[in-house]
């Protein structure tokens, strides 16, 4: 079944998998994605990532990252700009939950945290929030 919003895919696979206290995850590949996951390693909310070539299509899998207590390590991710309605913000980015949650931006200069935009003076398109 062919995807209309790949991020939303992504965004929606992470969160079913740590519902479902899943230690992986496999999400098809695309250069998006895998650059989403490398953010995500980076701010710390999932562990790590793979990409996996195989004969009929490569794959992305992640592993998912979870506190001493068993809770998932995201506790919110969601959509803000779909395809049906686009969420752009200028360079005055604000902060989501004060500082304690993302916002994940596509900007002329990569995919960037909303911190880093700020730093660097751009803005972009409002991809999702997590927390």
């Amino acid at each position: 079944m062919p995807v209309t919003d790949s991020i939303a895919d992504f965004i929606t696979r992470i969160r079913n998998a740590g519902s479902a206290k899943n230690k992986t995850t496999d999400i098809p590949y695309t250069r998006v994605r895998e650059n989403l996951s490398k953010l995500l390693v980076e701010k710390g909310y999932i562990k790590n990532y793979t990409v996996i070539s195989t004969e009929q299509f490569p794959f992305i899998r992640v592993e998912l990252k979870y506190m001493q207590d068993g809770r998932h390590a995201i506790k919110e991710i969601s959509r803000v700009s779909k395809p049906g309605r686009r969420v752009y913000q200028g360079k005055d980015i604000k902060r989501y939950l004060g500082g304690l949650g993302l916002f994940i931006l596509s900007t002329s200069k990569g995919i960037l945290t909303d911190k880093e935009a700020r730093e660097q003076n751009v803005g972009g398109e409002v991809l999702f929030r997590i927390y």
